[in-house]
């Protein structure tokens, strides 16, 4: 009656709450004062005689034992005193369950100030679920709400996307980004600055780049690839480049015409080595013909004697050399150079008679 409490299923909840200490469960609910009063009363109420009216006779009230009795009691109100209650709650946000414990003396905002920190969520976005009583404000204190020691809650965060809504924006907006590739060319040590949107391939950089540097996609060869960039379909956005700007160094590879030529003059010249006798192996020299032998003239002396003089002044004398070189290297077999000025030759091509010219 003292408490003002009348649902006996409220009354049973508090008893349960504090371990059926009546005291204690006074106490949580009228002010700490009263509690003690209350306390001492039902102390001396319990210590009486079990036939109750009697002992409140003036008799009894005026004995020295009763003074006693009283006195005996004022101990125990560091014995009533409650210590603060620990409160257990399970949060659940999504796939994570996190466990808070708090004094219940703790406010509802307290919570939210934890689970932002565990769960990297703003508390303001934060909605707390969960209570019996209805939705609570953050700076309700958690006493009041008359909870039980275990307590299950949810957050809800409707201001938030969800994860999938999240990557899908993210990777929207990297395809709407434009990157600064800074390629340089190896050969000629030259850099060309290139911008790119996120949607655009690896196959589109290196077609252009095939216009800037005349090197075909083939025949590129490419350092500064992430090592996520494994398919020239690939778009910039999800190629692993480093935004806004990334270098690339690109050359040439060697041909694979050239390597293919090579390798087939050594497989001719294996053959030609396993395909003949001793004998045939002597006279193997005989194969290394030049152009030069061809037309009976020695290669040595092809690269001594010049086609012309490198200082010739005289037009005449360079072209008699010429036309000497010439036919010491491929025979007589040839045209009929003019040996003259560039105006003589027009003059007699041009302004001749027929008659000269049809000859």
């Amino acid at each position: 009656a003292c408490t003002g409490i009348e649902n006996i299923d409220e009354a049973i909840t508090l008893l349960e709450q504090n371990n059926w200490d009546l005291v204690a469960a006074i106490n949580g609910v009228i002010p700490q004062e009263n509690g003690i009063l209350q306390s001492e009363y039902g102390v001396e109420t319990l210590h009486g005689p079990a036939y109750g009216p009697a002992s409140h006779s003036p008799a009894a009230s005026s004995t020295p034992s009763s003074s006693s009795a009283f006195r005996h009691v004022v101990p125990s109100r560091q014995i009533v005193e409650r210590q603060p209650r620990m409160l257990d709650f399970r949060v659940e946000y999504r796939d994570r369950n996190v466990d808070v414990v708090l004094e219940d003396s703790s406010t509802v905002g307290d919570i939210k100030h934890i689970l932002e920190n565990e769960l990297q969520i703003p508390a303001s976005k934060m909605l707390l679920k969960g209570w019996k009583t209805g939705d609570v404000d953050d700076s309700t204190v958690l006493k009041s709400l008359h909870l039980p020691k275990n307590n299950s809650l949810y957050v809800l965060t409707p201001d938030l996307p969800p994860p999938s809504s999240s990557h899908s924006g993210a990777l929207q907006e990297s395809l709407n980004q434009n990157f600064m590739l800074i390629v340089t060319h190896r050969e000629v040590q030259r850099e060309y600055n290139l911008n790119f949107s996120g949607s655009s391939t690896i196959q589109e950089v290196k077609r252009n780049v095939y216009d800037l540097t005349s090197i075909p996609v083939r025949h590129q060869l490419w350092e500064g690839w992430p090592p996520s960039a494994t398919d020239d379909s690939m778009t910039l956005a999800v190629s692993g480049l480093t935004f806004p700007c990334h270098r690339l160094t690109v050359g040439r590879r060697s041909s694979p015409v050239q390597t293919r030529e090579q390798s087939e003059e050594q497989c001719t010249d294996v053959h030609m080595v396993s395909d003949s006798d001793g004998d045939d192996f002597e006279d193997a020299t005989e194969f290394g013909v030049d152009d030069g032998e061809m037309f009976g003239v020695a290669s040595s002396a092809l690269r001594k004697s010049p086609m012309m003089p490198e200082n010739a002044e005289n037009e005449g004398d360079a072209l008699l050399q010429f036309t000497a070189e010439f036919s010491s290297r491929y025979g007589d077999c040839h045209p009929v150079y003019f040996i003259g000025s560039l105006e003589a030759a027009f003059q007699e091509a041009f302004y001749g008679k027929a008659r000269d010219v049809s000859l």
